[in-house]
């Protein structure tokens, strides 16, 4: 599959069914000896009041996807194999 064709599609995940965010605002981890996703970045969303604080972002681990499909990537995400981490604005 191109990079291409995974923007636009929405994460949702199985365990809780929450939609987490889109492949297209995200970012990838991709591992440069083998060519291969390890993981995807999804920035939190901000608002106008927490514009100007710490900002996190979760990190999913490519394991934790179960299924692609034409319009959603499906992973599994429980407390844990979910990662956040800050990033300062």
């Amino acid at each position: 599959m191109r990079m291409a064709e995974l923007a636009g599609k929405e994460i949702i995940n199985i365990y809780d069914g929450a939609r987490l965010g889109v492949v297209g605002d995200s970012d990838m981890v991709i591992d440069t000896e083998s060519g291969k996703i390890t993981s995807v970045i999804i920035p939190k969303k901000s608002n106008l009041i927490n514009l100007w604080v710490d900002r996190q972002h979760m990190v999913i681990p490519w394991e934790a996807v179960v299924k692609i499909g034409f319009e959603v990537m499906i992973v599994d995400l429980d407390q844990t194999n979910l990662s956040l981490k800050k990033n300062m604005v």
